[in-house]
């Protein structure tokens, strides 16, 4: 059974790298702890040739003006190592989760999707490459030679079954104990660094060649087990992880950023990072939760919140001792997986509600979901893009107004014209089965009521409480006797509200000499309104 295992060197400053890549050609070291006792705790192979080494001081490390100190920040390493495990479970059912650098993956059966081993192993270090990871992978017949061969070989290693010794052999007795040990298990580790190198064995060879009696009388169970390790031929079963899908990135900024185009460009790259890791696992998104962390400077004044029921980007201000939060959601009419998309959608929000203080740190969410499938029918007009007309609609809104862009929701009241706006989704065209329709209904007459917007005010004279003369200032041609009148209808509702409404409408025929196709009759809806007293022509029947 073959297994692989990728392996992150140096996993702090790998993770503070993805998040700039710019400081690849640059001495970094990594600042860990409280001021004024800070001190480093890693640096990259640059950084070590300057003499710069962990355990320093960060006054002793700013000496030289060429090096670039950044802070660890936990929630870069938790992303960091989030990415990792995707790029694993992108090829693999079967990942353990080894170690904060370290994955190891069950490679059975996965020769006829991806080729053989050194083709999977090169496609595992592209696929991290991608994710903005420098790894090592090594492949071989067990799991802890394949750990062991990624921990002390660059690059892309594939060790032949029965070969682990010779592989492995060249390797330093100290890849045995590379976990990050702590307490009582690293001066267990240190004390048996100490002893094999009194007795001068250097690399793993040395170690294997040992008589296996004597290193047990000596080192117990513990040496026996470094032995085997040392020989490849230990074996054990993986541990599977079951990790929620959880897509974050985050950055801390050096130094706040004021406006939008710097912000921009620090977005566009968390945005690429997260696509590339919900594209390895097949998904998009639908939400994405953007959080600024913000510098509180005198006289900020946190900016109100609007209230809306069908308001789709919502913002909070919160205040949390000093440090205050501003958050905005973007929520998606369907899945999708563009970060320029997402990244002008973003654009938009912000200028039209900008966070309105400096800006010192980023946290950018995505919430995953299934991609779209979606089949054009040969003979149905193409229907837009979702991305494009979600960014078109995004424009609008940035011009008139969220609550004024959408489709229209008819509510289930007899209020005249009682809609909501709501957000609009470009609906899938489905077949519907044609109905016959029985000649009586096709030769019947239907009336239609063309309505003004908004309602004409008009004047009238009643008799007997009935409506007998009509007068609209506005449209001359609407004023005459009324012929002939219909009514009246009562219409109310909402009376538990404060916007009740009452109404009662008639339909009236007024003789009418100014229209222009000589006919002398013209119907309309007249309604008066009980509450304010008014009457209004709301239109006119075809």
């Amino acid at each position: 059974m073959p297994f692989a295992c990728i392996y992150v060197s140096n996993f702090p400053v790998a993770a503070a790298l993805r998040a700039e890549p710019e400081l690849q050609s640059h001495p970094v070291a990594m600042v860990e702890g409280r001021p004024p006792l800070e001190t480093i705790r890693a640096v990259n192979e640059k950084a070590s040739r300057m003499g710069i080494a962990p355990g320093m001081t960060k006054p002793q490390a700013e000496l030289c003006a060429e090096l670039a100190l950044r802070p660890r920040l936990p929630l870069q390493e938790s992303a960091t190592h989030a990415a990792l495990l995707d790029c694993a479970q992108s090829f693999s059912p079967c990942v353990e989760d080894t170690a904060c650098d370290t994955v190891l993956l069950d490679l059975t059966g996965l020769e006829s999707l991806f080729g053989s081993l050194p083709e999977i192993s090169r496609a595992i270090s592209n696929r991290a490459a991608a994710l903005g990871l420098a790894v090592n992978v090594a492949t071989a017949s067990n799991p802890d030679a394949a750990l062991l061969a990624a921990r002390g070989i660059s690059g892309v290693t594939v060790i032949p079954a029965g070969k682990e010794v010779e592989w492995l052999g060249t390797l330093p007795v100290e890849v045995l104990f590379a976990e990050r040990l702590e307490g009582d298990q690293k001066k267990e580790a240190d004390r048996l660094l100490e002893t094999l190198d009194r007795w001068g064995i250097r690399n793993l060879r040395a170690l294997a060649a040992l008589p296996e009696i004597a290193l047990s009388e000596r080192l117990g169970q513990e040496g026996l087990r470094l032995q085997q390790l040392a020989r490849g031929a230990a074996s054990r079963t993986l541990v599977p992880v079951e990790v929620p899908l959880a897509f974050e990135e985050a950055i801390e900024l050096e130094y706040p950023i004021v406006l939008l185009e710097p912000l921009a460009f620090l977005l566009n790259r968390l945005l690429e990072q997260l696509c590339a890791r919900l594209a390895t696992r097949a998904l998009a998104t639908q939400e994405l939760r953007l959080t600024l962390e913000l510098e509180k400077a005198p006289g900020f004044n946190q900016p109100s919140a609007i209230n809306h029921q069908q308001v789709f980007l919502q913002s909070a201000i919160e205040n949390r001792q000093s440090k205050i939060c501003f958050a905005r959601t973007l929520h998606l009419p369907l899945p999708m997986l563009d970060a320029k998309i997402f990244l002008k959608l973003l654009q938009l929000d912000l200028n039209a509600h900008p966070p309105g203080a400096p800006i010192v740190k980023i946290h950018l969410a995505a919430e995953p979901s299934r991609l779209r499938s979606a089949q054009g029918g040969l003979f149905l007009p193409p229907s837009p893009e979702p991305e494009k007309l979600e960014l078109t609609l995004a424009r609008i809104t940035g011009i008139v107004g969220g609550n004024k862009v959408g489709a229209l929701e008819l509510l289930d009241t007899h209020r005249p014209e009682g809609f909501r706006m709501q957000r609009f989704v470009a609906e899938t065209t489905k077949k519907k089965e044609h109905e016959e329709t029985h000649a009586a209904e096709e030769q019947s007459a239907v009336t239609a009521l063309r309505r003004f917007r908004p309602p004409l005010r008009a004047n009238v004279i009643l008799e007997n409480g009935q409506p007998a003369r009509l007068v609209c200032p506005k449209k001359k041609e609407i004023q005459g006797h009324v012929l002939w009148k219909a009514g009246p209808w009562r219409f109310s509702g909402d009376w538990w509200e404060r916007e009740a409404w009452s109404r009662n409408e008639w339909d009236v025929a007024l003789q009418n000499n100014a229209l222009q196709n000589g006919e002398t009759v013209a119907l309309y809806r007249l309604v008066h309104d009980l509450l304010g007293g008014g009457w209004f022509v709301e239109g006119t029947y075809d």
